[in-house]
């Protein structure tokens, strides 16, 4: 067993959570000590927030690549350096400081001299990123979520302010905040460093017009504080894909691109693996795959989605175990608003009770109208759930959203982990469906 669960089974709960991050940080100290403060040797772009954290870290990634840095990634889904890109297996979005401080000297020997850093609430609350000299930092948006983690929306809001504290204190920086304008925090965090660019599309300094989005993607107009015109095209479809392109653009001013650069370098990025991914077996009704699990990021894709889809929408999700519970019954209203059909499955229950989750999801989705048997479903074997919303597409309008796990290689049972591959078992379902 890991040494952390093994003290964590013997310590109360809310004595565990105050010591735990005086532990990391010791870890932090101890580890960049041994190993020479890899991380000093890269400059940083961190980036937080609730949704978007992925897409952003690999557009800004794309954009520096093309623009010829020397620059690595590490996200959710992958690291590494340049082209060569490595699949994330562990089940964190940022690794434990041991493994950290390998990757970051690995980056440093393939000549990484920039960094692009997704980083969550958690790595910032429990000091796992201490060490890491940020230069610039990216505030997505921030939204309900990991309150069974912090508490208080306010503690995981000032987790993610840290990270804009510490590339304020780092003067070997850009001391740079790239924000979003319409986010209601986005003052607190424009104030916490010098510097500070706005973006959105109904305000910011960096601001989108004549945006036109289509299934595929969006192009816009984007418009920068002196003056300059740039015309972006991202092959991300989503209407939260023009925010996220719009920090990028942000990254871009920071480092002083030129417009070509920022417009070829996010034109470039084609797809992110589990990131609204087209699963196409032949067949002439839609299936994607994604990786939302908010009710802020739920909401965002069905209100894109359901202008667009002129037959049935199923929706397919869980909610995880061990994790913030009071989303659960949100998640459920949200997709019994949008969708036609509901299936209400398993998403890393872990030792929590999984009839238990699906009926607090269904719950939600049952104050929206929705009736179980007739357009609300309970099917808690995920693979078995797949196979299920897939065969209910039965006209070429149709849509099949798998929501959830995206990327993952894991999902979490009460006996440990399973490997998991939601796009493989979604293209298995649809070609089981067309014999």
């Amino acid at each position: 067993m890991n040494p952390r669960k093994i003290v964590k089974k013997f310590i109360p709960k809310n004595l565990f959570k105050t010591i735990e991050p005086y532990g990391h940080l010791g870890e932090s100290v101890v580890f960049n000590t041994i190993n020479g403060f890899p991380g000093k040797k890269l400059k940083v772009i961190g980036v937080t927030g609730t949704n978007g954290k992925t897409t952003t870290t690999f557009m800004i990634h794309r954009m520096l690549h093309e623009a010829g840095y020397k620059v690595g990634i590490m996200s959710t889904v992958a690291y590494g350096v340049g082209d060569d890109i490595r699949p994330q297996i562990h089940h964190m979005t940022n690794v434990g400081v041991p493994e950290l401080m390998k990757r970051l000297k690995w980056m440093k020997s393939q000549g990484a001299e920039w960094l692009v850093l997704e980083t969550t609430s958690h790595a910032l609350a429990q000091n796992r990123v201490w060490g890491i000299p940020y230069s610039v930092a990216v505030m997505t948006n921030i939204t309900h979520e990991h309150l069974d983690y912090h508490g208080t929306f306010e503690k995981y809001r000032d987790a993610k302010l840290k990270m804009f504290k510490l590339a304020a204190k780092n003067k070997k920086g850009l001391q740079t905040g790239i924000v979003n304008a319409e986010d209601p925090s986005a003052k607190l965090f424009a104030d916490a460093v010098p510097n500070a660019l706005s973006y959105g599309v109904k305000d910011g300094e960096i601001k989108a017009t004549d945006i036109k989005s289509t299934s595929t993607g969006s192009k816009y107009i984007a418009h920068t504080p002196d003056g300059q015109k740039l015309n972006i095209t991202t092959h991300l479809p989503g209407s939260f894909n023009v925010f996220n392109s719009l920090a990028v653009v942000g990254v871009g001013l920071a480092l002083k691109l030129k417009p070509e650069q920022i417009e070829k370098g996010i034109a470039a990025l084609k797809s992110v693996e589990g990131r609204m991914t087209s699963i196409d077996e032949g067949q002439d009704f839609s299936v994607v795959v994604d990786f939302a699990h908010t009710p802020d990021s739920f909401e965002k894709l069905f209100k894109d989605l359901r202008p667009v889809v002129k037959g049935k929408l199923i929706v397919m999700f869980g909610s995880a175990g061990r994790r913030d519970e009071a989303k659960r019954p949100i998640q459920g209203e949200l997709a019994g608003k949008y969708a036609d059909e509901v299936v209400i499955t398993e998403e890393d229950d872990r030792d929590i009770d999984g009839v238990q989750i699906m009926n607090e999801i269904a719950a939600g989705a049952e104050k929206a109208g929705k009736t179980r048997e007739k357009d609300l479903f309970l099917v808690h074997n995920r693979v078995e759930a797949i196979n299920f919303a897939v065969a209910r597409a039965k006209n070429k309008d149709d849509t099949v959203l798998l929501l959830g796990k995206g990327h993952e290689k894991t999902i979490e049972r009460a006996d440990g982990e399973h490997p998991w591959d939601e796009i493989g078992t979604a293209h298995h379902a649809i070609r089981t469906a067309l014999k």
